[in-house]
This record gives structure tokens, sequence and C-alpha cells, in this order.
């Protein structure tokens, strides 16, 4: 989630103060992606220096009031126009967990992967729990619900992929080679056996 954009969204609305961002940010996306209110004041400040945001004023209690600019909505509006890239996406901690964990001796990767499944249902019933009470017009609590039901089922379908993966691993060690037969004893016992030898005759 760009902390950078989902700012300007709540800006381009009207002027609000660090404590107010960090509220609505939070109600919005059902605190999926909690905040603390250093993080919301180091985005302002970042965002003011580039020339997105600028000090619109200040409250009885002190509050700095921020407000958009004419540069930040632009920047709004190509990041709501622009595809967001594969790429730019955090790196997926798990995929990184289950590749290390295959090349590394002594782990059992197995365990890695069903303790992981066991959590991901855990979640996706949680959130399951959470989209059948969320009310009908809140929109974007579903939406955000939504999200994280698919990419749970998207990931108990790749663990079970990577425990299918795992047994093919294990069902195709090496052949061993079937050991020479050793040469059959010579039976003494057999007509050919008890025939007597030919004697070659001296010239």
């Amino acid at each position: 989630m760009s902390i950078k954009h989902g700012l300007l969204a709540l800006l381009d609305q009207g002027p609000r103060y660090g404590y107010q961002l960090r509220a609505e940010f939070e109600a919005r996306t059902g605190s999926t992606w909690p905040l603390n209110v250093g993080q919301v004041y180091t985005t302002l400040g970042r965002l003011d220096r580039d020339g997105l945001v600028a000090p619109d004023g200040e409250d009885g209690e002190g509050h700095v009031f921020y407000r958009i600019t004419d540069e930040g909505r632009r920047e709004l509006q190509e990041w709501f126009d622009a595809p967001v890239a594969r790429g730019d996406r955090p790196r997926d901690e798990l995929a990184i967990k289950l590749a290390m964990a295959v090349t590394v001796p002594g782990v059992d990767v197995a365990a890695v992967v069903q303790s992981q499944r066991a959590h991901t249902l855990r979640a996706l019933q949680d959130y399951t729990r959470l989209k059948a009470r969320a009310a009908d017009d809140d929109l974007a609590w579903q939406l955000v619900l939504e999200s994280l039901v698919f990419q749970a089922e998207a990931e108990v379908r790749w663990l079970d992929h990577c425990e299918s993966r795992l047994a093919r691993r294990d069902m195709r060690a090496p052949d061993a080679a079937p050991p020479a037969a050793a040469p059959a004893p010579e039976d003494t016992d057999t007509p050919a056996a008890r025939r007597p030898r030919l004697r070659r005759s001296p010239r």
C-alpha cells in the first residue's frame, strides 16, 4: 500500500492534520495496514518537500493542517490511472522462506508448509467472518476484505502445489542399479555333469 498516495487521496477531500489522516487511513482500510503517527508526519514532510502538499494553518490545539496542491492532485490522478506494477510490490517472505527451506539441509520443509497452511486457513476464516459482518454500505472495507480472502485462498492453493512438488521430488530419487547376478554354482548332479569327458587322443 502506498502511504504517500493514500494520504494524498484523503487530503484531496480537504485539509487534515496528522492524527486525522492516520485515523481515516486505518478506518478506510479496516486497520489492515495500521500506521503510526510518526509514519504519517514523515510522509507529510516528504510530500511538502516535493511540493505535493502544503501547510494550511493550525487549530487552537496547535495541530498543523495540510492541504493538497495542484501538483499533488496530478500525482494522485496518475496513481489512480496507472496499474500497480508487479515488480513494485513487497518481497513475498513466504516464497523466500520456502526457497531457503528446500536448499538448507535438515529443514523439515513439509512441516513448514503444513504450519503455514494452518495459519493461512485460520486467517481465511477470520476474513470470511469479518466480511459476513461488514455493513452493506461499507464498500471500501468489503473490497479490502475480499482482497484478503482471495489472497489467502491463493496462498492455500500454492501451498498445496508446493506440497505436491515436494512429494514428486522425493519419489524421483535415483534408481539403484540392480546387483549383478552371481554365477550359478556348478551342479555336479546333472546328466551333463555325469557324462564322461572325452579325452583327446595323442597324435
